[in-house]
C-alpha cells in the first residue's frame, strides 16, 4: 500500500514519529523526517538505512513555530520525490503542571505547538493534495484529546481541539478524495513526559511510571500503520487501562471522571 509513496513525518527525532519512520521505509515508502533536532534526524535516518540499505529517507528539520517558512518547507518537501502523499503531524509537548502554577504563556506555546504548527503545515500541504485528487493527513493526538486529567489541563485542552479540527477537516475533505486520520495514544513508552512543560515554560525533565510500564513504541507504530492500511478515521493504541478511559467516556461518563482523577496522569 505504502510502496512508492512520499510520506513526510514531523516529530520524527524520537519517540512515536522515529518509529513510524522504521514501518514505513520497510514497506517501500520514501520518507521524509522533520523536527528541529537534525542530528537527531540524521541518526533516525542511520538508522532507517542500517535497517534497510536501499532506504530513501530524507532530512527536512522544521520549526512548526515558524509558520512564515511553511511553504518554503512544503516545496522543499515536494522537491525531494515530487509529490506528498501523506503527512503525519507528529510533533508536539506535554505538560506536568496544575493550573494554578501555569503561566498563560505556557498555555500559549502548548498551543503554539500542539495545535497552531499543525494546522499551518496541514493547510500549506493541502492544496497539493487537492489538485492530485488524493492524499492522508494524520495527526497525533492523545487519550487527553477525550479524557481531563490532573496535571494537563494545557495539554488535554489542545488535544481536545486537535481532535475537533481534524474531525471537522475530515468531513470537508470528502469532497477532495484526502483521507484524515486522528491517532489517540495512550501510555506509550517514549520521552513525551521528560520534554514536557512545567508552570513556567521549563522542561519537566523527570519520569512517568504508567509510561515506562507503556507500549513499546515500535508495537504502537505497527498498530498505527494497520490502522492506516485498514483505511481507520480514529486509530486508538495502546495496551493499559487508559484505554478502558476511551470506552467509559462515552458510555460511563461519571466512571470516566473517577478513573481520571485516579490516574492523573495520561498522555
Amino acid at each position: 500500500m505504502f510502496k512508492g509513496q512520499t510520506i513526510w513525518i514531523t516529530g520524527a527525532s524520537s519517540g512515536i514519529g522515529e518509529a513510524l519512520a522504521k514501518q514505513f521505509v520497510q514497506k517501500g515508502a520514501s520518507v521524509i523526517l522533520s523536527s528541529r533536532n537534525e542530528a537527531e534526524l540524521e541518526r533516525v535516518r542511520s538508522n532507517c538505512k542500517a535497517m534497510l540499505e536501499s532506504a530513501d529517507v530524507h532530512i527536512l528539520p522544521l520549526d512548526v513555530l515558524d509558520e512564515a517558512a511553511m511553504e518554503a518547507k512544503v516545496s522543499a518537501a515536494r522537491a525531494f520525490t515530487g509529490q506528498i502523499d501523506m503527512l503525519i503531524n507528529n510533533a508536539g509537548i506535554s505538560q506536568r503542571s496544575l493550573a494554578l502554577d501555569t503561566e498563560m504563556a505556557t498555555y500559549r506555546q502548548l498551543f503554539d505547538v500542539d495545535f497552531f504548527g499543525q494546522i499551518a503545515l496541514t493547510k500549506a500541504v493541502l492544496p497539493l493534495m487537492i489538485k492530485r485528487g488524493r492524499g492522508h493527513i494524520a495527526v497525533t493526538s492523545s487519550v487527553a484529546g477525550k479524557i481531563g486529567v490532573p496535571l494537563r489541563t494545557g495539554y488535554c485542552a489542545v488535544k481536545h481541539a486537535v481532535m475537533g479540527f481534524f474531525d471537522a477537516l475530515r468531513a470537508e475533505m470528502v469532497p477532495h478524495g484526502i483521507q484524515v486520520s486522528t491517532i489517540t495514544p495512550g501510555y506509550i513508552k517514549t520521552n513525551i513526559a521528560y520534554n514536557a512543560l512545567v508552570g513556567d515554560g521549563s522542561n519537566f525533565a523527570g519520569h512517568d511510571k504508567n509510561i515506562n510500564a507503556g507500549m513499546d513504541v515500535d508495537e504502537c507504530a505497527a498498530v498505527i500503520v494497520r490502522g492506516f492500511e485498514k483505511g481507520k478515521p480514529e486509530i486508538a493504541v495502546g495496551k493499559g487501562f487508559e484505554m478502558f478511559g476511551l470506552y467509559a467516556k462515552r458510555f460511563f461518563p461519571r466512571l470516566a471522571f473517577k478513573f481520571a482523577v485516579k490516574a492523573g496522569a495520561v498522555d
